[in-house]
């Protein structure tokens, strides 16, 4: 049986089923992936997450910390990987208005008791008419959430706040 090649496309779920040691090689490089450890998490949001989207969690480049999971595990380093290059709108949007908010969703606490918060957003997104807006509150850059909004075609704003503390609105 061949092992999992490691790429930015490798989701986190398929690489840990592959290489369970590498579970603490990416808490060591970023402390916030210590959500792995949740049960829960880990058979949800890793489904869905890639390690391109990880890497934009923790904060990282995507290349080295790619490499180092692959020197980890015996395979070669590489130069450059294609990467869907996602870019966030961090400027405030002209369609911003924050009396156009029609509903803020606090991810924080459905992460802190293990569920996972793609379904409850996309609901609610789904449900914007015209000029409404949904807030997101999270605890990192919620990656995955953005790019499946960006495929279709929702416009999103993503507001740092601090460290550990992200808004994203969405408008249809």
């Amino acid at each position: 049986m061949s092992k999992l090649i490691i790429t930015p496309k490798t989701k986190i779920f398929d690489l840990l089923e592959a290489y369970p040691e590498l579970e603490n090689v990416l808490i060591e490089i970023a402390p916030q992936f210590s959500k792995l450890k949740n049960p829960l998490l880990r058979k949800t949001i890793t489904k869905i997450t890639n390690l391109s989207q990880a890497a934009t969690i923790g904060g990282l480049n995507v290349e080295q910390m790619i490499n180092k999971l692959r020197n980890e595990v015996g395979q070669s380093a590489v130069s450059s990987f294609e990467t869907e290059n996602s870019e966030y709108n961090t400027d405030c949007p002209g369609w911003f208005k924050e009396s156009r908010v029609i509903r803020t969703i606090d991810i924080r606490d459905m992460l802190h008791v293990g569920e996972q918060p793609v379904h409850e957003v996309f609901s609610s997104i789904k449900k914007l008419k015209n000029s409404d807006i949904l807030k997101v509150i999270a605890p990192f850059i919620p990656a995955p959430l953005i790019d499946k909004s960006l495929s279709l075609n929702y416009k999103h704003w993503l507001n740092k706040r601090s460290e550990d503390e992200y808004w994203i609105f969405f408008h249809s």
